[in-house]
Formats: structure tokens, C-alpha cells, sequence
């Protein structure tokens, strides 16, 4: 199936889909989360908060739809399609990551050696690639693509609109921003590349697959850097 056969079939799945405003939950969750007490946004059950409303939003809903791996974009027949443009994807961003934390990120006279203090640099370099890397690419993005995004236009959205609010709210999850700390501005356009990606062909493996080869390939470069 083309592209854009396999998009026009997805959005037909959309028709008649029940409890698509779950997807505001996680949103309301971070919108909570900032405007909570500085203190309390220290908590690690608290930052944790969104993606524990998203992932309970995604399961109440895939019971109250038939065919939900559809829908998300899973079908079987999708799998070559992501394969292809996600290795594609995933290793220009990649390579354009890299350079934007090598080079970019010190000239502007930030530092990107806090890395090596993150909990993902603590995990063992044959755990965390590809088996934790690959496995984090595929629940965020059944969160933030395959979900959000996808509830979003259900629930009437247009891509302009719904690919960069889901890229807004997936590059402030408090995990990720507390972690990542000023380098969590990255994931603003990988979120609108990932988007744009699965709003082109509604196809969940395309992001995933281009989720983990970038994630890859910038742990792997800079495990080496920060050793």
C-alpha cells in the first residue's frame, strides 16, 4: 500500500472512534504539573504524573475501539514502509543532533557534559543498546504519536495544529526536561519530524524505528565523548 492509500485507510478508522478526548488527560496532567509548587515538581512520582495519565488514557481507549493497532498505525503491512523511512529518519536526525550537541550547543556557552550524570548513562552500554533504547522509542511513541497525535485529529485538530502541540508537550514532559535540562529543546523538532512523519503515512513503526535509530546513534557517539 502507498503512503497516502495507507493514510487516507487510517483516517477512515477514525470515523465513529469513542473516547478520543482521553488524550487531554496527560495534557491537563502537565499543564498540572507546571503550574504546581516548585517543590513539588521535584518529586519523581509527580514528574511521572503525565506519562502515567497518558498510558492509563491509552488503554481505556484501545477498549473502547475496535481495532486499535490500526488506528495507533500498527497494522502489519506497515512494517517494510517504517523500516525504510525510519532508518532513513533516524539517521539524519541523528547526524543533525550530534552536531547541534557537539558544536552548536558549546558555542552557545552551554555545556552538554551533565549527560554523563543522566540515569540512561548509568545503564549498561549493552542493555541500553538496543534493547532499553528500542524499548523507550516504542512506548513513547504509542504515547506521543500513535496516541496523543492521533486523538488529536481525531478529535478534529488539523496536523498544523495537532504535530506541533503534541511536539510541545512531548519535548516539556517534566521526565524529560528534568533530565535533559536545557537540552530538551532538541526534542521540539524531533517531535515535529516524528509527527510529521506519522501524520504523511499514519504508520507507528516509521516513528518508532526513527526514534531508536537516532537514540542510538547519539548515546553511542557520545558514550565515547563523555568517556
Amino acid at each position: 500500500m502507498t503512503g497516502c492509500g495507507a493514510a487516507a485507510a487510517s483516517r477512515a478508522t477514525q470515523t465513529g472512534e469513542r473516547g478520543a478526548a482521553l488524550a487531554l488527560l496527560p495534557l491537563a496532567a502537565t499543564l498540572f504539573y507546571y503550574a504546581s509548587p516548585p517543590a513539588l515538581r521535584q518529586e519523581p512520582l509527580v514528574q511521572f504524573l503525565p506519562q502515567c495519565f497518558a498510558y492509563v488514557a491509552l488503554i481505556i481507549w484501545s477498549r473502547l475501539n475496535s481495532g486499535p493497532a490500526a488506528r495507533l498505525g500498527l497494522g502489519q503491512s506497515h512494517i517494510p514502509q517504517g523500516l525504510r523511512w525510519g532508518t532513513a529518519v533516524g539517521l539524519l536526525l541523528g547526524t543533525v543532533n550530534l552536531l547541534v550537541i557537539l558544536y552548536l550547543v558549546p558555542w552557545l556557552g552551554a555545556d552538554y557534559r551533565f549527560l554523563a550524570g543522566t540515569p540512561h548513562a548509568k545503564i549498561p552500554l549493552l542493555l541500553m543498546v538496543p534493547w532499553f533504547i528500542v524499548f523507550i522509542a516504542t512506548m513513547v511513541e504509542l504515547n506521543f504519536r500513535g496516541f496523543l497525535l492521533g486523538r488529536l485529529q481525531a478529535l478534529g485538530l488539523s496536523a498544523p495544529i495537532a504535530v506541533p502541540l503534541s511536539a510541545l508537550l512531548f519535548a516539556f514532559d517534566p521526565f524529560l526536561v528534568a533530565t535533559f535540562q536545557h537540552l530538551h529543546w532538541i526534542a521540539v523538532w524531533d517531535g515535529l519530524v516524528w509527527g510529521s512523519l506519522w501524520v504523511a503515512f499514519r504508520n507507528l513503526y516509521a516513528t518508532i524505528v526513527a526514534h531508536a535509530v537516532e537514540v542510538i546513534l547519539l548515546y553511542s557517539v557520545m558514550r565515547l565523548v563523555l568517556e
